[in-house]
């Protein structure tokens, strides 16, 4: 298994921007997945957005349009810039890595992904 640490998290405005990183420690393999999910008190972790090693890349709708997912693989840092930011984008944001041949898909639980980072608090202010 590999290790991942996010950070870049904080507080922000309402139609602020924020980047956060995960750099993922290890192994990644040739082939996998990397996702970002989020999770608010009281409700389960939801899928964000997600890129493969093909890098093709997926996003729910609610995200489409203000957050982009990227990969410096030399790096093995992953990243997701998140522009627009809503108050409804208030979260805890983690990071996951799966290993295998999947194709990006950011509101599934089907891709088993094994390995999770702690997690970092983003807070939009309205």
């Amino acid at each position: 298994e590999v290790q991942l640490v996010e950070s870049g998290g904080g507080s922000v405005q309402a139609g602020g921007s924020l980047k956060l990183t995960c750099v993922v420690s290890g192994d990644m393999g040739g082939r996998y997945c990397l996702g970002w999910f989020r999770q608010v008190p009281g409700k389960g972790r939801a899928g964000v957005a997600a890129i493969d090693s093909h890098g093709g890349t997926d996003y729910i709708d609610s995200v489409k349009g203000r957050f982009t997912v990227s990969i410096d693989v030399a790096k093995n840092t992953l990243y997701l810039q998140m522009n627009s930011l809503k108050s409804d984008d208030t979260a805890i944001y983690f990071c996951a890595h799966a290993p295998g041949n999947y194709y990006a898909d950011a509101d599934t639980r089907l891709i088993p992904y094994k390995s999770w980072g702690q997690g970092t608090q983003v807070t939009v202010s309205s």
